[in-house]
């Protein structure tokens, strides 16, 4: 995991003060490269491309995340009733989970594209 790393301001935002980017503006919206993606404020690895999938709503999303990469926090911002998901590392905000997702899982990791960083697998 990296430190140190220098955020523009719309990460910066998003990550410290629980921003979010337009829908359908994200350069991982509709991204299906195959690798990793990490967290774009320490790089601990979030989410695997096998994860991922389109469900229409403007942001990447994953049904599943790696196992103990992310926490989950209760968000009651702007009268809703929403579960924040940041990062298990360095506790910045990620997006948001919700329980429609059309997977096994059930579940709709619905994340900022600034959040993140991508990693392409290795060809061999």
């Amino acid at each position: 995991m990296q430190k140190n790393r220098v955020l523009t301001a719309e990460q910066y935002n998003i990550l410290h003060h629980r921003g979010t980017e337009p829908a359908f503006s994200g350069k991982y919206y509709q991204f299906n490269e195959e690798g990793i993606y990490v967290c774009a404020g320490c790089g601990n690895p979030l989410f695997t491309s096998e994860q991922k999938f389109d469900c229409g709503c403007g942001w990447p999303s994953f049904d599943a995340a790696i196992l103990g990469s992310v926490r989950m926090v209760p968000d009651y911002n702007y009268g809703m009733n929403r579960t924040e998901v940041c990062c298990a590392n360095c506790h910045s905000h990620l997006g948001h989970i919700f329980d429609d997702g059309p997977t096994v899982t059930g579940n709709r990791f619905c994340i900022n594209s600034l959040a993140l960083e991508f990693h392409p697998r290795r060809k061999n």
